[in-house]
């Protein structure tokens, strides 16, 4: 990859990022609570890809950009006010500049047409509705002006904005004085800002001509242009900016340095800014008041700073009092104002870019030294005792140093949900608009880190689960009023880390899961036979099912039975499971249970027969042996042991997986005491526990097929294979016998999880 290559490839990555920064903006912009820093990131976000775009020639990508940059400058100057209709047209614009990103990425021509409508949308709101983009508007200036609320000096005059370049030359030439300023009027501050650009500044996407506008939107501006840099006709290369400007800005005390400095926020690295302050003369004080007889300066000059002479004479000169101070313009000096939208960046942070397949590779070596590890540690476990004990210490060590490199390799994979959670306002607006409910979405937990891979897995999921509370679980407005809810209903979506696994919860307060109408629609859909008797649980199972909707009609949100069908799968393929509770006319709670990590874990090895197993640390509370008056048996149902004090459900892992010569006495064996997400416990009987080990994690199901109660496979020290337990599978494998042999025509039943604290009694918990 060639050097151009890799930057354009750091502009669409950071592109990717702006455009999620601006959606996330915009759709927490909302009439009547306008949050001038959102405004301002918003803008930031759209200005630095039109410039990036810019500087690699992506013509229809910058042309789009600055319409789009161009209402979101008069939203932050309270030009254009904010509304329902606005933000709806904003949230398309950011479509299609991901989709102009997109073609500019895949080197493809953009389809005609594709910016037109939201061109023309956007223009509506800048009173420019009707007008063709490459000739003059057919209403009159003042009109255009008064509908879009702009300040006279927004059209591109040349004697506004670039300054009369006739009279700036005819001075020059008859060397006249420059007019003198006159003094500063009391009650304002008269600031003089050269602004020297670079000659590539307009190749980066920057126009002068906005900062210049914004200047004058703080105070009475003069703007003068310098014509020195000017090369001859025959030199001038039109792609070029040749010009400079001084500006004579006559503020109110309340404008300081730091709004200024804003205005070259985005510029600051390209050209040299010079900023002098010059405050009215220092009122006449009594001398009873002041104990010396040095002169008190005005209030407004204090904090300004010392003064510069200008880079270049320009055609009209300012005086320069005693009182005027200056300094170079650096965005992020001094204090920044609320709307100046510079607190959104925060501390500066060291940070760089890496490609993920190198850290792929890296976690995949970090891998196979644990594995080899572990080789090393099970041959040194037949030397004498006593010998060799400086080779022994050190192979402690290198397992403590080969742990700390383990985290700190997994920290990097590790990535917070937000990034999921941030795409869901967007898709709740969207499916609120179609069914035309009214939805209120919570999130909780956006920081909870897990593995990137798990994150990559999680949107389809998630997409799948809230289309599903809000298509089919929340009622209509009218309809929850006739109930006593409020007309908004609530999905909450969150994620905590529980038992070494991350837990990610879909909560609506709606009507609950209808299960005449689920049985009756499975029944017309052949998927269960006529007149068969299922319990609650097995009629949840049923809305998992392939093909399997409730929906009257197919909608782009429903209806075609493929949603929770996609959802059942991407968890298990992930090893995870999926939780279902629901009480009618309450609402219904979907919970999700992943691995944090698809690489790397602490587990315990244990032997049954001649076969090891590994369990994860997290779920391992102790093991001990029983006495045989802790055992009890239930007829025709399981085993059960006393430990602390409450009865536990004993689990012989040989009868489950069919093991030959193990120990099946628990008394003659040891019980390993294990803990689910929900806080019950299992009895996991077993031969021997052989020792802590870390593991490094194979899928079964990419590479042979999904088990029941297995949730994955590692390479032990001697190079056996061991199989990863799944202890919630475990539980409901015991349940339900061997797990195997299906015959009631039910999908079978997976893992449980738990159930709600609060009216568990009139709740139906169900697992898929």
């Amino acid at each position: 990859m060639d050097d151009l290559s890799r930057f354009k490839q750091t502009y669409f990555d950071e592109s990717a990022e702006l455009l999620a920064v601006a959606e996330a903006g915009l759709l927490r912009l909302a009439p009547g609570e306008i949050d001038m820093d959102e405004v301002n990131a918003i803008f930031r976000a759209v200005h630095s890809i039109k410039g990036g775009g810019g500087a690699f020639g992506f013509n229809d990508l910058v042309a789009f950009a600055h319409e789009f940059e161009t209402v979101m400058d008069g939203v932050r100057n309270a030009e254009i006010p904010v509304s329902t209709e606005l933000v709806d047209t904003l949230i398309r614009a950011n479509d299609v500049l991901a989709r102009l990103l997109a073609h500019a990425a895949d080197e493809t021509e953009v389809p005609a047409g594709t910016t037109d409508d939201t061109v023309a949308a956007l223009r509506r709101f800048l009173g420019k509705a009707g007008e063709p983009a490459d000739e003059a508007p057919a209403e009159p200036a003042a009109a255009i002006q008064a509908a879009a609320g702009f300040y006279p000096d927004d059209e591109d005059d040349e004697a506004g904005i670039f300054g009369d370049a006739l009279a700036a030359i005819q001075a020059a030439r008859d060397d006249r004085p420059a007019p003198d300023a006159g003094p500063v009027p009391e009650g304002k501050v008269r600031w003089t800002i050269v602004f020297r650009p670079k000659a590539e500044l307009l190749l980066s996407g920057n126009e002068p001509t906005y900062m210049l506008r914004a200047l004058r939107r703080l105070g009475e501006a003069e703007v003068v242009c310098h014509l020195d840099r000017l090369p001859s006709l025959r030199d001038l290369d039109a792609e070029l900016l040749h010009l400079s400007w001084t500006v004579t800005l006559l503020a109110d005390p309340q404008v300081d340095r730091a709004q200024i400095d804003d205005v070259f926020e985005f510029v600051a690295d390209d050209c040299d800014i010079r900023i002098s302050a010059e405050a009215p003369p220092p009122a006449l004080i009594a001398p009873a008041l002041v104990p010396s007889a040095e002169p008190v300066t005005h209030a407004p000059a204090a904090n300004l700073p010392e003064p510069v002479a200008p880079a270049a004479a320009p055609a009209i000169l300012t005086a320069t009092p005693a009182a005027t101070t200056s300094g170079a313009a650096k965005p992020g000096d001094g204090a920044r104002r609320t709307n100046g939208g510079s607190d959104h960046a925060g501390p500066t942070t060291h940070t760089i870019r890496v490609d993920l397949d190198k850290i792929d590779r890296l976690v995949n070596m970090v891998g196979e030294m644990v594995i080899t590890q572990a080789m090393i540690a099970e041959h040194l476990r037949d030397l004498p005792p006593g010998q060799f004990q400086e080779l022994l210490e050190g192979l402690e060590g290198l397992a403590q140093h080969t742990r700390e490199l383990r985290e700190s390799v997994m920290s990097i994979r590790a990535q917070p949900v937000s990034s999921v959670f941030s795409r869901m306002p967007r898709l709740v607006r969207e499916c609120a608009a179609v069914t035309g409910k009214e939805v209120m979405l919570v999130t909780t937990g956006e920081t909870t880190e897990v593995d990137k891979t798990v994150v990559e897995n999680l949107v389809d999921p998630l997409t799948h689960m809230i289309r599903n509370s809000i298509d089919h679980g929340l009622e209509g407005p009218e309809e929850r009023e006739r109930v006593g809810k409020p007309r908004a209903g609530t999905v909450h979506l969150s994620a905590a880390h529980r038992s070494g696994r991350i837990v990610i919860e879909v909560t609506d307060d709606g009507r609950g899961i209808n299960r005449a109408k689920v049985l009756s629609k499975a029944i017309e859909k052949g998927l269960v036979q006529p007149g068969a008797s299922l319990s609650d649980e097995e009629i949840d199972h049923l809305i998992f099912l392939p093909g399997f909707s409730t929906a009257d009609q197919v909608s782009n949100l429903s209806g075609r039975g493929v949603g929770m069908d996609v959802v059942r799968r991407n968890i298990s393929s992930l090893g995870g499971r999926i939780g279902v509770y629901s009480t009618p006319g309450e609402g219904s709670r979907f919970v999700l249970s992943l691995p944090l990590t698809l690489a790397v874990l602490d587990g315990m090895v244990i032997s049954v027969g001649e076969e090891r197993f590994v369990l994860p640390l997290t779920n391992i509370v102790e093991s001990l042996r029983p006495k045989p008056a802790d055992l009890h048996g239930l007829v025709n149902k399981c085993d059960v042991m006393m430990a602390r004090g409450e009865y536990v459900r004993l689990v012989h892992l040989h009868r489950l997986f069919g093991i030959p010569k193990a120990i099946d006495d628990a008394t003659k064996g040891l019980v390993v005491l294990v803990e689910t997400e929900d806080g019950s416990r299992l009895g996991l009987v077993v031969d021997e526990v052989l020792g802590q080990q870390q593991v490094v994690i194979k899928s079964l199901e990419s590479n042979f097929r999904r088990l029941d109660g297995v949730a994955a496979a590692t390479i032990l020290g001697d190079g056996r294979v061991a199989l990863i337990l799944d202890v919630a599978g475990l539980r409901e494998m015991s349940r339900h016998g061997s797990g195997t042999g299906n015959t009631s025509g039910s999908p079978p039943p997976s893992p449980s999880l738990p159930a709600p604290a609060d009216k568990s009694d009139q709740r139906q918990r169900q697992t898929v």
